[in-house]
């Protein structure tokens, strides 16, 4: 039989989740690997192409329907003012689904974040070849304790779904649980929650019961099972850490399935989004965020986070932290470099040592080694910025932009006072401080002469074990001068 898309995908997003104890944002809206709970359950249900995606919100509606224009704009909200229970946020769902609508109605929660996509087809296929009113996902746990039932007859066919709280010690027994995916039959759905009723302990309309009214009318329901660990819903922040562990689990195999080296899973987290190419190796304590591309040939870390950062073929990044970065081809990085957002290294470029860079770019093999601080700046192609140089680019009120040429040499421990052009070829003097344009080919010196004034440490701090140091080395000196050598003013020593 030929898959058909579902005519409709309801998603159910509107309880209050109290036992996730957050004033901070909604239930659905929290989540991980860059995606909110809500967010990894329309991802699982998009392949499978549905006409129409309703969304049931309630509780903080306006928080959950802005997150949804922002993810799914074309899937529409439905509003539950009172949270009466699934059956009845279904029926508010099927306001928003034509009444001669044809094909299957998919019933997802929307705090079950690692719903697969393989899964919910598989669950619709089997719907649709069984002919069947309703089709549920179900799964055997362990521990079933929470759970609604899934109640067989001796035939082994569905005769209802039964809620923990409800159920009596025989049917508390049964391991096979109801994981609130269905897949209905239009028309029998809209009949059947139309007959729901509130006859329960928690006083609400369960959906679970539409499959008791349908086993009823002697309709046939259907039922598929999947491994707990892609139905497992998220009830609070214990379930939410075990989802995120279990979905990175899945993530990391995948990658290394298609050819990446993850030496220690353990530690290695990596959201929804990121792309890894074959050959990639990543090493322990790797965060890796965002829409973050990793070439092949590429190794990260070890202890490196990068966050919507662009890495390519044959570049190492040891021990860094990168957000909106790009970083090129045989670039090195690290260890301990900071990468903000705006910045570009181009191919062959290095940057080391406590270096922070932001909004910059550092042309093909060019150097920052150490300790430096480049903002607002373009440096050109293989120009070497040695240790200590910071570009000097706020003014308090306005940041600005210092250009740096090819093959330029800039000596230990400068300040370049933005907005400043240093020419291709030109060299600073180590301990200069630029506050005038370089042209190409010159060498700036903006520092005063160096001046030794003799015998200052034991007038002005007599007494002191500098004091004593220096006087035994003046008696040691057979002809009575220090032992200083000779300074020269024009040393570029630009630390490579």
């Amino acid at each position: 039989m030929v898959f058909q898309p579902p005519a409709a995908v309801i998603v159910l997003a509107a309880g209050a989740g109290t036992r996730m104890r957050s004033a901070a944002q909604p239930k659905v809206l929290h989540g991980f690997a860059g995606r909110s709970m809500l967010g990894h359950v329309l991802a699982a249900t998009d392949s499978l192409a549905a006409v129409a995606t309703v969304v049931v919100v309630g509780h903080r509606r306006d928080e959950v329907t802005a997150h949804l224009a922002a993810i799914a704009p074309a899937a529409v909200p439905v509003v539950q003012d009172e949270q009466r229970g699934t059956g009845h946020a279904v029926r508010l769902a099927l306001e928003a689904v034509p009444a001669d609508a044809t094909g299957t109605v998919l019933v997802v929660p929307g705090d079950a974040p690692l719903l697969t996509d393989a899964a919910l087809a598989a669950l619709v296929g089997e719907h649709q070849a069984a002919g069947a009113a309703a089709t549920l996902l179900t799964s055997v746990l362990a521990d079933p304790t929470g759970y609604g039932r899934v109640l067989r007859g001796a035939d082994g066919r569905v005769t209802r779904v039964v809620e923990h709280k409800d159920a009596g010690p025989d049917e508390l027994a049964v391991s096979e649980v109801a994981t609130s995916v269905y897949a209905f039959e239009p028309a029998a759905l809209r009949d059947a929650v139309g007959r729901l009723s509130t006859d329960n302990a928690q006083g609400e309309e369960y959906l679970p019961d539409v499959i008791g009214i349908l086993t009823g009318d002697r309709r046939h329901v259907a039922a598929i099972v999947a491994p707990a660990d892609e139905t497992a819903g998220v009830n609070d922040r214990v379930q939410l850490a075990a989802a995120h562990a279990a979905y990175n689990r899945r993530l990391l195999e995948a990658h290394m399935r298609a050819g990446v080296t993850v030496v220690d899973p353990a530690t290695t987290w990596v959201d929804a989004d990121v792309v890894l190419e074959p050959d990639v190796t990543i090493w322990p304590t790797v965060d890796l965020r965002g829409r973050t591309v990793v070439a092949g040939g590429a190794e990260i870390g070890p202890h490196t986070s990068l966050t919507d950062t662009g890495v390519g073929p044959g570049a190492v990044v040891n021990r860094t932290v990168a957000i909106g970065a790009s970083i090129g081809a045989e670039v090195t990085v690290g260890p301990f470099a900071y990468l903000r957002p705006g910045t570009v290294l181009h191919e062959g470029a290095h940057v080391g040592t406590y270096v922070e860079v932001k909004n910059s770019e550092v042309g093909v093999g060019s150097k920052v080694p150490h300790l430096s601080y480049v903002g607002d700046a373009t440096i050109g192609d293989h120009s070497n910025i040695g240790a200590a140089t910071v570009f000097v680019n706020y003014d308090g009120v306005a940041k600005h932009r210092s250009i740096v040429g090819d093959h330029v040499k800039i000596g230990s421990d400068t300040m370049i006072v933005a907005p400043r052009e240093i020419g291709d070829g030109a060299y600073t003097a180590a301990g200069s401080v630029i506050t005038q344009d370089v042209p190409a080919g010159a060498m700036a010196v903006a520092r005063a002469k160096q001046r030794n004034v003799a015998g200052w440490v034991e007038r002005r701090r007599a007494g002191t074990p500098a004091a004593d140091a220096a006087r035994a080395a003046i008696d040691a000196d057979t002809d009575g001068t220090s032992n200083t050598g000779p300074t020269t003013s024009h040393d570029v020593r630009t630390e490579d």
